[in-house]
């Protein structure tokens, strides 16, 4: 999903439209839950790679606070759209695969597990 489509904001909904896939308001939001989830651990992972770029055992206290790069790049993440948004997103675009326990479906990479 292109997260500039993603509002920053929050942005009120109604319910019955999020259970309309599933049938069941309960397992929209685990879905939603789940999915919200995985974009969080990804872009935790991808920020610390980048920040783990910087990092040098011999910087001081000041050092690190001075550093305008990781800064920016920090910026950059806190301006993304929220985890949730994007998973909410994702769900109404009919983007996420998703199967119940006991469903047998082909493997993909948007599957919430």
């Amino acid at each position: 999903m292109d997260k500039k489509k993603v509002p920053t904001n929050t942005i009120t909904r109604d319910i019955k439209y999020l259970a309309e896939p599933t049938g069941n308001i309960y397992e929209s939001v685990v879905i939603l839950y789940k999915r919200a989830n995985q974009i969080a651990l990804a872009e935790k992972k991808e920020l610390n790679r980048k920040l783990e770029e910087f990092k040098n055992d011999r910087d001081t206290l000041e050092e690190v606070f001075e550093n305008r790069e990781q800064i920016e790049i920090s910026k950059f993440y806190e301006r993304q759209p929220k985890p949730t948004l994007v998973s909410i997103e994702e769900f109404k675009a009919n983007e996420l695969d998703y199967r119940m326990a006991g469903q047998e479906e082909e493997k993909d990479e948007n599957i919430v597990k």
